[in-house]
């Protein structure tokens, strides 16, 4: 009994006349998987402290943040570089940029700086407020618009007036609120030098003078009051003789140096408050002189004394 005849078997696959062409075309995808697999990059982008995760495909630093929406300017700081290449699992940090308008010390300028808070910031720029006086505190943010910032250092500033002498570290920002924290009080009409509106920079002497109320007349003021110091006291505005007893430039006595204003002793003042009160003394006397200054006081209208002495009553420093 004969069986059954067996279907015919299907084609076996590679002996397709198209197999050759699968197997290209499923190479050709494979490699095309594998290499798009080796462009697709794990990246953390940390913008201004703030980290953000990437997943693309990117080759460059620049490229990955293009796809990650973080956008540049010519002043911020890329590391690394965006023209780099990007490797799988790298860090790309980002520092945006920021305008500081900064008045240091009565002197303001323009940056831009990359911190992202005020003390970074003052790092940045090499300034050290050394108990200082700031407009922000050193942990506010600096906004990417920018922000104005005030910057006053402790200085040693020193005033002056008449037998007091006072040194004081100070922030202030002007020589009247030098004046105002010292417990310093002006009356009318009394000068102040630096003035009081002025910054009082490390190191300034401030000069507090008694009201000059009484004005010079022209032909008393050019007088020459030089020669009459030079002579009364070699030019010593400290000059000081026991023997009167005498001070400063003109050599004046007490009881004349108050008579014309004057506080405290004459050589505690300085050169230009004992001249103005020499020359109120000359105007007191009525231009007699002789009184006052026998044997130099010639030489106030460009005469040589008779007979000149280097300093007749040999005016000694204190």
């Amino acid at each position: 009994m004969r069986g059954k005849r067996r279907a015919p078997r299907p084609p076996i696959p590679w002996r397709s006349p198209w197999t050759p062409a699968l197997c290209v075309a499923s190479m050709v995808a494979l490699g095309g998987l594998v290499a798009t697999s080796a462009l697709v990059k794990d990246v953390v982008v940390v913008a201004d402290g703030e980290r953000r995760p990437f997943r693309g495909i990117a080759g460059t630093v620049g490229e990955v943040l293009d796809g990650a929406g973080v956008s540049v300017g010519l002043a911020d700081v890329v590391r690394p570089a965006t023209h780099e290449k990007v490797s799988d699992g790298a860090t790309i940090e980002v520092l945006r940029a920021r305008p500081i308008t900064l008045t240091l010390d009565g002197r303001t300028s323009r940056h831009l700086v990359t911190a992202t808070s005020v003390g970074e910031a003052l790092a940045e720029l090499d300034v050290t407020p050394a108990g200082g006086r700031l407009s922000a505190p050193p942990h506010d943010a600096v906004p990417l618009e920018g922000m104005e910032l005030t910057v006053d250092t402790r200085r040693t500033v020193h005033v002056v007036t008449g037998t007091r002498r006072v040194s004081a570290r100070t922030t202030a920002r002007t020589v009247r609120e030098v004046l105002r924290k010292e417990h310093i009080s002006l009356s009318r009409g009394s000068q102040v030098n630096p003035p009081l509106g002025s910054f009082p920079e490390d190191g300034t002497v401030i000069t507090v003078t008694p009201p000059r109320d009484v004005p010079v007349p022209p032909e008393v003021a050019n007088l020459d009051w030089e020669a009459l110091a030079e002579c009364e006291s070699a030019g010593d505005s400290l000059a000081y003789n026991p023997e009167g007893p005498y001070y400063g430039l003109y050599q004046f006595s007490l009881p004349m140096w108050r008579v014309v204003g004057g506080i405290g002793l004459p050589s505690t003042w300085p050169a230009d408050e004992q001249t103005y009160r020499a020359q109120l003394l000359y105007q007191h006397v009525k231009g007699r002189w002789k009184g006052q200054w026998p044997t130099c006081g010639p030489l106030l209208f460009g005469i040589t004394p008779y007979q000149p002495t280097p300093a007749p009553r040999q005016a000694l420093r204190r």
